[in-house]
C-alpha cells in the first residue's frame, strides 16, 4: 500500500526539528572540549598551577567521555535518544555552573568530569537519530555537517572565548554557559522524538522502500538485541571492529592533543604570540573541519560511494600534515603560514566523520547505539591518555620539548594509517529507482 503523502511530508520536516536541537547541542560539546588551552594561562594565574595540571584538567573530560560511551549507547539502546540527551545535556549544565563557581582548582576539575559526563552522551543519540529518521544515504553527509556544527563550537572556544574571557572573566562565561545548557536540555525533551512512530508516522525505511523499490527491513533485522548479545557482537567481530578502533585512538588523540590542548601553549612559549594572535590562528583548524566534515561525508555518500576509500585518504594527508608540524617547529613563526598549516589539519582531520557510517553499516541497526558507542570509547580514551602523556614529555616547554611531542604524533599517525588499511566496510549494493511510471504502476497494484 502506497504511504500517505501528508504523513511522509510530515517526516521528512520535522525530523529537521530535531537534528537542529541535537546539533545545537553537538556544538557545545566541542566547545568545552577545545576550552581548556584557550583559558589555560588564565586557570594557571587564578589558581597557582602548572603544565601538568592544566594537562589533568583538559584530560578530565576525555576520561568522562571514554567511560560514559557504552552507558551512552546502551542507554540510547534502551531508553532511546530523547530521554538520554535531555537528562545528561542537564548534568552537563551542572557541571558549566560548579566550573563558574568554582573557588579551588579541585572544583574547577569537578565540574570538567561532569561536563564530560553530560556531552559524552550527545553525539551516540545523534547517531541514533539519523539512522531511524533519514535515509542510508544521508548518513555520512548528515554526519559531516554535525561535525561542522561541532567545529563552530571549537572555533567559538578559540577567538570569540579568548575574547569573552578576556572581557568578563572565564568563570562569568561558564556560569552562563550553565543557563543557555539548562535551556537547551528542556527544549531538546519537548521536541526530539525517538522515531517517526513516536508520533505515528511512517518509518524511514518504509519512506525509502516507497522511493526505491527496496524491501522494508524484517522483524528479525530491527528487533531488539540483548544488551550482552550486542557487546559480543561488537567487540568480538575481530578485524570489523578493531582496526577501525586503533585507528580512531591515534586519530582523535592526535588532534585532542594538538587542538585541544598544547599547539595555544606552543604559539605562546616558542613564538612568543599573545593570546589574541594565537586563539585567531586556532580558528583555522575549526573553520578547516567545518570544510571537511561535509566534505568527507559527501565524498562518501555522492562520490566515490566508499567510507573506506574517504577514510585512507584523510588519514595519509593528514599524517603528511603531522610531519609538516614537527619539521617546521620554532621555525614556522608566519601568522599566515600557521594559520594555512591549521587549516590543512583540521580538513582532513575532518574525514574521520565517514567512519561512523563505516561501523553503522557492519552491524544491524537495533544495535546502533552500541557499536557506535563502542568505537566512540577510543578517541577519547586517545584523547585523554596522549594528553596525559605528552603532559608528562613536555619537562621544558621549549622548542625542543615540544619537536619531541610533535614526533610522538607523527609515529602514533603511521600506526594509525596502517589500521585504516586494515579496517573494512560493508560492500554497497546498487539500488535501481523505479521510474515514476513503474512506482504508480506499483501504487495502482498495491490499491
Amino acid at each position: 500500500m502506497a504511504l500517505d503523502s501528508k504523513a511522509k511530508s510530515k517526516v521528512l520536516k520535522y525530523r529537521w526539528a530535531i537534528f537542529g536541537i541535537l546539533a545545537f547541542a553537538y556544538f557545545f560539546v566541542y566547545f568545552h572540549r577545545v576550552s581548556t588551552a584557550v583559558v589555560s594561562e588564565d586557570l594557571q594565574e587564578t589558581f597557582g598551577v602548572g603544565a601538568a595540571s592544566i594537562a589533568l584538567l583538559s584530560s578530565a573530560y576525555f576520561y568522562a567521555y571514554t567511560i560514559m560511551q557504552l552507558p551512552s549507547g546502551l542507554l540510547t539502546d534502551s531508553w532511546g535518544p530523547r530521554k538520554t540527551v535531555s537528562i545528561f545535556t542537564m548534568v552537563a549544565a551542572v557541571g558549566a555552573i560548579l566550573t563558574g563557581i568554582a573557588s579551588s582548582f579541585l572544583l574547577v576539575i569537578a565540574g570538567r568530569l561532569l561536563i564530560g559526563v553530560g556531552v559524552a552522551m550527545v553525539y551516540i543519540p545523534i547517531m541514533k537519530i539519523l539512522a531511524t529518521w533519514y535515509r542510508k544515504n544521508e548518513f555520512a553527509s548528515l554526519s559531516g555537517i554535525l561535525l561542522a556544527v561541532g567545529n563552530i563550537g571549537a572555533l567559538s572556544a578559540a577567538g570569540p572565548l579568548a575574547l569573552m574571557s578576556d572581557a568578563l572573566g572565564w568563570q562569568q562565561v561558564f556560569l552562563a554557559l550553565g543557563v543557555i545548557t539548562v535551556v537547551l536540555a528542556v527544549v531538546a525533551w519537548m521536541i526530539t522524538r525517538d522515531r517517526p512512530a513516536d508520533m505515528g508516522l511512517p518509518t524511514i525505511q518504509a519512506i525509502e522502500s516507497d522511493e526505491t523499490g527496496e524491501p522494508v527491513p524484517t522483524a528479525k533485522e530491527v528487533e531488539k538485541i540483548p544488551m550482552t548479545k550486542a557487546l559480543k557482537m561488537t567487540f568480538g567481530s575481530g578485524m570489523k571492529f578493531w582496526p577501525l578502533a586503533v585507528w580512531f585512538f591515534f586519530m582523535y588523540g592526535s588532534i585532542m592533543v594538538y587542538q585541544g590542548l598544547w599547539a595555544g601553549p606552543y604559539y605562546a612559549d616558542v613564538l612568543g604570540w599573545d593570546k589574541a594572535t594565537y586563539g585567531m590562528v586556532l580558528t583555522f583548524i575549526g573553520i578547516g573541519m567545518i570544510v571537511g566534515c561535509p566534505l568527507a561525508g559527501i565524498l562518501s555518500d555522492k562520490v566515490l560511494k566508499s567510507r573506506r576509500k574517504v577514510l585512507i585518504i584523510g588519514t595519509v594527508a593528514y599524517t603528511i600534515i603531522w610531519a609538516a608540524i614537527w619539521m617546521s617547529t620554532g621555525r614556522l613563526d608566519s601568522v599566515i603560514g600557521q594559520s594555512a598549516l591549521n587549516f590543512m589539519f583540521g580538513f582532513f582531520g575532518g574525514f574521520f566523520v565517514v567512519s561512523y557510517a563505516q561501523i553503522k553499516e557492519l552491524f544491524p541497526i537495533s544495535i546502533v547505539g552500541t557499536t557506535t558507542a563502542a568505537l566512540n570509547i577510543f578517541p577519547f580514551a586517545g584523547g585523554a591518555i596522549l594528553q596525559q602523556v605528552t603532559g608528562l614529555m613536555l619537562v621544558e616547554r621549549t622548542a625542543a620539548g615540544y619537536e619531541t611531542i610533535w614526533l610522538f604524533m607523527l609515529v602514533c599517525m603511521i600506526i594509525a594509517t596502517v589500521a585504516g588499511f586494515l579496517s573494512k566496510e560493508k560492500a554497497r549494493v546498487p539500488v535501481t529507482v523505479p521510474t515514476a511510471e513503474k512506482q504508480q504502476e506499483k501504487r495502482r497494484q498495491a490499491n
